[in-house]
């Protein structure tokens, strides 16, 4: 019999005391239950991802400060974690990305990350060298394949390494799979996930740990999850989502027999090999709203953004967050959720009407406050904006009002945020959703300032949706908020629909777009009306400047602006 703890922690990349002490903290405990080895996340030990960090010789020797220290802990249990390797070779890399097995204060074996995915916010070839020797490790009469997280996606008919290591690991025979991994969150991940780990015991008929990251780091989130599953694929154990998790399982003769107790998202039965992904995967134009707002992924999506919002502050040092609130659905739905991040004592809400604000979006705006409990201010921008038109009269002269007036107010109130931002200490939080920041409807340094963007990867009808998720206990975000006509007001009796198609229609042809990677041919082929995408396909591709100055965004779609997406500014294709 072993029993093997799964720690699924938290960390602070470059904080190596925080996360040291996490770690051994986690090792006592697990000494406590007599557990025989003790599995942590990938790169625990620096943080993930820690970049260009991992280029600084200071960095990596802090990396095995922290390993020397972790391993004086490591003597009558066996302790897995993750944390660069210096690369003894002088060919290639300097690095390898590397799992470490200590016990009896050694290292009794390491494995190297072969399969290092260079997609999407991954650049790992940018830092490692791909291992290129596959050993089993023994540990207790165990034969141990140890792997790194992507090492075990390479499975399916156009795999995208040329290497899976547990085709070579498998030749030792070994009794056990063990994954460490910092598999980020999207709402169409973790089913993927789930399957593919399925997938890898199955085709080598080993139980498996797989330990996952939890925590967000800057745009990324990492929503945990971890698994243990038999030898027949069935989930013995599956972690926490979005929280720190810490769990015992038993195995025995390389077969996991049980866990100290019983799961509540225990299956009992393995999913078919060929079993067909989400509708993500799917090529059915119909579903694509039903779909990004099923109730299951909006959950999700508001615990990714809470947790977002947490740690960024967290792990920043910053405690206070204010924003703008109009009366509008975005902004009600950012205050909502940063005031059960930071707690309702934390966050300020600036209501800042113009000659073009209607009562009841102030009404509305007030309403909300007092649901939540938090602090607000009315700073009218009548005479600021009076003033502004006044000195640039001799400038503008009889010209017809347009977009420059409208963005004045929105740069007004940019400038007002900031300004209190500064003066108390506050973070900016934005409340640009993914459609406008999409198509560019939005105005720079003003409502596009900020220092994160809560909804920039949430499209309008996601907002809709976690907005009715908010209110399902009671009614959060007042009714009148949900059901009137999306508006900047910036001009008299101005609606979004005047500059952009309704929202369904928008939303699915972007996530075909942006998430899908579907050209106009393939979109207008889906029954789309070609003038009509090809419009919104150059709104997209025009305002990639808008977006390269943008804050960084919370990560919970499989594609998202920023490090994610990256496309040229002054290409001209579909532009």
């Amino acid at each position: 019999m072993m029993k093997i703890v799964l720690a699924q922690q938290n960390y602070h990349i470059g904080n190596f005391e925080k996360n040291r002490s996490k770690i051994i903290d986690a090792i006592g405990q697990a000494k406590k239950q007599k557990a025989d080895l003790i599995v942590f996340s990938e790169l625990c030990i620096c943080g993930y991802p820690p970049r260009d960090f991992v280029e600084f010789e200071d960095f990596i020797a802090e990396c095995y400060g922290s390993l020397d220290s972790i391993k004086e802990h490591a003597d009558t249990i066996g302790v897995i974690v993750g944390s660069p390797m210096r690369n003894p070779e002088p060919e290639g890399k300097d690095l390898f990305n590397a799992a470490w097995l200590l016990y009896e204060k050694e290292v009794k074996g390491v494995a190297h990350k072969t399969c290092l995915p260079t997609y999407d916010v991954f650049d790992e070839y940018r830092y490692f060298e791909p291992g290129y020797h596959w050993n089993t490790i023994d540990f207790k009469g165990k034969k141990i394949a140890l792997t790194i997280c992507e090492d075990i996606w390479n499975l399916g008919d156009n795999p995208l390494y040329r290497i899976c290591p547990m085709d070579e690991l498998i030749k030792e025979n070994p009794d056990l799979m063990i994954n460490i991994s910092a598999s980020p969150f999207d709402y169409d991940h973790d089913e993927d996930r789930e399957e593919i780990i399925r997938r890898n015991v199955l085709k080598y008929k080993l139980p498996i740990i797989y330990c996952n990251a939890v925590g967000s780091q800057t745009e990324i989130v990492f929503d945990g999850g971890s698994l243990v599953l038999d030898v027949q694929g069935n989930i013995i154990k599956n972690l926490k989502y979005f929280e720190e998790d810490f769990v015992v399982v038993d195995i025995d003769g390389g077969k996991l027999l049980k866990a100290d107790s019983p799961s509540p998202h225990a299956e009992h039965s393995a999913v078919s090999f060929d079993k067909e992904m989400r509708v993500a995967k799917m090529h059915d134009p119909e579903k694509i709203i039903e779909y990004l707002t099923d109730a299951h992924n909006i959950s999700q999506i508001h615990d990714a953004l809470i947790l977002g919002i947490r740690d960024y502050f967290s792990k920043m040092g910053f405690t206070k967050a204010i924003l703008g609130s109009s009366g509008g659905i975005d902004s009600a739905v950012v205050l909502s959720l940063s005031c059960e991040a930071l707690g309702k004592e934390n966050v300020r809400a600036v209501l800042m009407p113009s000659r073009f604000s209607t009562p009841h979006s102030v009404g509305d705006a007030e309403q909300l406050s007092k649901n939540l409990g938090n602090a607000y201010d009315i700073i009218p921008i009548n005479d600021i904006y009076a003033a502004f038109l006044g000195t640039l009269h001799p400038v503008f002269k009889d010209q017809p009002f347009g977009i420059a007036e409208e963005n004045i107010q929105s740069r007004t109130r940019g400038n007002l945020l900031m300004a209190i931002a500064n003066k108390f200490g506050y973070i900016l939080l934005n409340t640009s959703n993914k459609s406008e920041l999409a198509t560019g409807y939005g105005t720079l340094y003003g409502d596009m300032a900020g220092g994160l963007s809560v909804l920039g990867d949430v499209y309008k009808m996601q907002v809709y949706a976690l907005a009715k998720y908010i209110n399902h206990d009671r009614e959060i975000i007042p009714g009148n908020i949900l059901t009137k006509e999306p508006s900047a007001e910036l001009r008299p009796d101005q609606k979004d629909s005047d500059s952009l198609p309704p929202y369904g229609t928008l939303d699915k042809i972007l996530y075909q777009y942006i998430e899908k990677r579907q050209g106009p041919r393939e979109i207008i082929a889906m029954g789309n009306e070609e003038k009509l995408v090809k419009r919104i396909l150059k709104l997209v591709n025009t305002n990639e400047y808008k977006r390269n100055q943008f804050c960084p965004i919370i990560r919970v779609s499989c594609k998202a602006f920023g490090v994610g997406r990256r496309v040229p500014i002054v290409g001209k294709y579909l532009s």
